[in-house]
């Protein structure tokens, strides 16, 4: 990464390790590794449980940045431990961990009645949105 792109990611934005936020989920058929194709078998997708952390993860954000600002996911590091079934309810914590610059990185637990089903970190970064969705649309 060249020394100005690393330098943009230690514009320090107002926010403190600690904060907290959750989302839940009922297993449905449309939520499986079968359905999604990521797999053959009717449990939660890996890629739902994914979804379902980073969801928790926007949670702990909801309005605490400033306007005209958002995050976007960075980085995910995250190990599926356990299967789910159709119909289980899945509750997900984020919290978080560290502030360095802008990135925000998150610890993530993912539960369900028999304990935890997935565990890990979650980077995100805040980013100017007019600025990001620029450069998502490309060069006209």
């Amino acid at each position: 990464m060249l020394p100005a792109a690393r330098d943009a990611y230690r514009t320090p934005v107002p926010l403190e390790p600690g904060l907290v936020g959750s989302a839940e989920l009922t297993v449905r058929d449309s939520d499986t590794a079968l359905f999604l194709g990521s797999g053959d078998v009717p449990v939660l997708a890996t890629p739902h449980v994914v979804l379902l952390a980073e969801r928790a993860s926007v949670d702990a954000l909801e309005g605490k940045v400033d306007a005209g600002q958002t995050t976007v996911g960075y980085r995910v590091q995250l190990d599926h431990l356990a299967p789910v079934s159709i119909g289980d309810e899945v509750f997900a914590e984020a919290v978080l961990e560290s502030v360095e610059g802008r990135r925000l990185t998150f610890r993530v637990s993912v539960k369900h009645r028999d304990g935890l089903i997935a565990a890990g970190r979650i980077t995100r970064v805040v980013v100017e949105r007019s600025r990001f969705l620029g450069k998502a649309a490309g060069p006209v």
